[in-house]
């Protein structure tokens, strides 16, 4: 019966619904990056099991941007492990790498959250403690 809705449909309408919400919010942060003079280089770049939400250069360099949404922006902010920071940091270096070779690139990693109203708070270089 082509619609029979079994339990399993609402875990997929459930990660539908995240994957959008998720894809919602990358646009809202990069278009506060952009508003304040970013240009965008990748958006979802990829590389050896590690994803960069957006890869955006402004005036102090490169910035390999992670974008974390839920309810609250401290539960946005706990959605960050620090085996995906080490991910994103081997990347964004293999990323530099590969973009500019032979050149000293000034980058950083910034953690945006972004809150179930849409309210967004970027933290700026973030790193591995």
């Amino acid at each position: 019966m082509p619609f029979d809705f079994a339990p399993s449909d609402d875990r997929a309408l459930r990660g539908l619904t995240a994957y959008h919400d998720g894809l919602a919010a990358e646009e809202i942060v990069r278009d506060q990056y952009v508003g304040q003079g970013a240009q965008v280089l990748e958006t979802r770049w990829r590389r050896d099991g590690a994803e960069i939400d957006l890869i955006l250069q402004d005036a102090d360099g490169v910035v390999f941007v992670e974008v974390k949404k839920a309810k609250t922006l401290a539960y946005a902010a706990e959605r960050l492990s620090m085996r995906q920071l080490n991910r994103i940091c081997l990347a964004a270096e293999a990323y530099c790498g590969a973009r500019f070779p032979g050149e000293l690139v000034n980058m950083r990693v910034d953690l945006a959250l972004v809150d179930g109203t849409g309210a967004v708070e970027i933290r700026p270089n973030i790193s591995i403690m």
